[in-house]
């Protein structure tokens, strides 16, 4: 018996999406490199593994028509940061400022560290 894929989409039903593995984390403050918000700084609100996303704050803010849901609240245009691809920003370097490309290394206790591959500095992760 044949699995149901979905035409428009190619994808099997029934299976999961794969998660790719990213260079940056909620709380971490990059600089677009690519895209109509190039050379913006901004700190990393949401992210989207399976799809290679994130939501940087003050970037790519679009506009949506709300409806008011009840009685009580409000209708109205409200604006918002959209997600953008994941390739489009770097990392900034704690120690000059600069964008920099990540390399990982596994401590002795068995963490896994960041270091900034410009100064060899280690990115710390940003508390929630």
């Amino acid at each position: 018996m044949r699995r149901l894929v979905y035409k428009k989409s190619r994808k099997v039903r029934g299976t999961e999406p794969e998660r790719h593995k990213l260079h940056i984390a909620k709380g971490d403050t990059v600089r677009v490199i690519r895209g109509d918000d190039r050379g913006k700084e901004g700190k990393v609100l949401h992210v989207h593994p399976k799809v290679f996303r994130v939501v940087v704050e003050g970037v790519n803010v679009v506009k949506k028509h709300q409806r008011a849901t009840s009685p009580q609240s409000e209708s109205g245009i409200i604006e918002f940061p959209a997600p953008i691809s994941a390739a489009n920003v770097m990392l900034l370097d704690p120690k000059s400022g600069e964008p920099t490309r990540v390399r990982r290394r596994r401590d002795q206790d068995g963490t896994i560290e960041r270091i900034a591959v410009k100064s060899g500095q280690p990115i710390p992760r940003a508390r929630q």
